[in-house]
């Protein structure tokens, strides 16, 4: 009997202890949302007063017209290179190139705190002001914090051709040093009233991440009747996309010595599972189609881009109701052809490129990817080898031909 008793004692302190940290974390998440996101209700008008001083009305009709793309990749999936097919659209084109980098980073250190569903909500009202052109929320975010709307930290503010204008670009003073400064002049510390205005004043807005895991947390924003977001998920194989962090990343290095040997941590194996995963989950509710996503979700193979860039670029400024500029066309004729650059270049052999990885990876790596990830490559079509003398050879695509729309 005493036993029973002490099971039942312990369960029910067990249950106070689990409703007690519940309702803190509950706390802590919704003083976070309530001081670092933006007010954001698709059903009642936006407080715009540090945006705009013609009020919630005024933005209303100004967002109308306005075209949204949201560009939606993991790291080393190509997702620069289609970036920048958005960049260099024209004048007429606001984009930006991973603001959600600073949410990331400053909320790493709290992540006991967070789970996916709160970091999704907090991704998309970031993202929600910004489509608004309205940087306040993102501000929350910055470290340093910036004063009076002025920063010399955006994270790689010199990617986007929007923040490097004549009317954004502010004098380079040579004692306020910014790290990433623009690819063709030297600017100042970005003024973030500069950039909301400039961003009001374009008709296509673009942004660029990595960091948003799940699509179901944006629905409140693309169904936002001030906006017309249109989503773009770019993948790509996986075998693919582990060979090129092992080239570009130090932490990732040590797959090449794991491939040799042929013994891969278990932790390592589960993290690549849990990418593939979520990627092909986020894909499923995409191509599902519904209600709120139809019409404004676009699956891109990477592959697909690389083999045929002019052809994939029209249909994906076709799919967000852009006309595809003489600028974004010279672009990539520019930047398709080229020699190979650096792993972080975004100009290169592009048709060449998609296939390098075939040649540099340990096969015992391959077949880790495979085993793991092979769900998700049969979904998008990329096929399965047996052996290396397959994957080196280049007459046997491993491309399967695939429509998704």
């Amino acid at each position: 009997m005493k036993t029973k008793y002490l099971l039942v004692f312990i369960c029910i302190v067990a249950l106070v202890i689990i409703e007690k940290e519940s309702s803190i974390i509950s706390r802590v998440s919704d003083k976070i949302i309530q001081s670092r996101a933006p007010p954001l209700d698709p059903h009642s008008p936006l407080d715009n007063s540090n945006t705009t001083q013609n009020g919630p009305l005024s933005m209303l009709k100004s967002s109308r017209g306005r075209k949204h793309v949201l560009l939606l990749a993991r790291t080393r999936t190509g997702s620069s290179f289609v970036g920048e097919i958005f960049n260099h659209h024209g004048e007429n084109m606001f984009y930006l190139y991973e603001p959600l980098w600073h949410v990331e980073l400053l909320l790493s250190s709290a992540k006991k705190y967070y789970n996916d569903t709160l970091l999704g909500r907090l991704y998309r009202d970031v993202l929600w002001g910004l489509f608004l052109c309205d940087f306040n929320p993102l501000e929350k975010f910055i470290t340093p914090p910036p004063e009076e709307h002025v920063t010399a930290a955006l994270f790689r503010r010199e990617m986007s051709l929007s923040l490097c204008e004549d009317h954004v670009c502010s004098p380079f003073d040579k004692e306020v040093y910014e790290p990433y400064r623009c690819r063709t002049r030297l600017c100042g510390p970005l003024n973030l009233t500069l950039a909301s205005e400039s961003c009001l004043s374009k008709q296509y807005h673009a942004v660029k991440t990595l960091r948003v895991r799940t699509l179901e947390p944006l629905q409140p924003l693309v169904e936002d009747p001030r906006l017309d977001v249109r989503l773009i998920q770019l993948v790509r194989d996986p075998r693919a996309v582990l060979a090129s962090r092992i080239a570009a990343f130090d932490d990732y290095k040590v797959w090449k010595a794991w491939g040799l040997d042929g013994q891969v941590p278990e932790k390592e194996v589960k993290k690549l599972k849990i990418n593939c995963d979520q990627i092909k989950m986020s894909a499923e509710v995409g191509l599902s189609h519904p209600q709120w996503l139809r019409k404004r979700y676009m699956l891109v193979r990477y592959e697909d881009i690389a083999l045929y860039p002019m052809q994939k670029a029209e249909d994906m400024y076709r799919f967000a109701g852009i006309p595809f500029s003489p600028q974004a066309r010279d672009w990539i004729l520019r930047n398709t052809a080229q020699e190979e650059g650096d792993e972080y270049s975004t100009g290169k052999n592009s048709s060449e490129h998609a296939e390098k990885w075939r040649f540099s990876m340990p096969f015992t790596l391959v077949q880790v990817v495979q085993r793991v990830c092979e769900p998700y490559m049969k979904m998008f079509g990329y096929r399965i080898v047996d052996d290396e003398k397959t994957l080196i050879n280049q007459s046997i695509s491993l491309l399967e031909n695939r429509q998704f729309q």
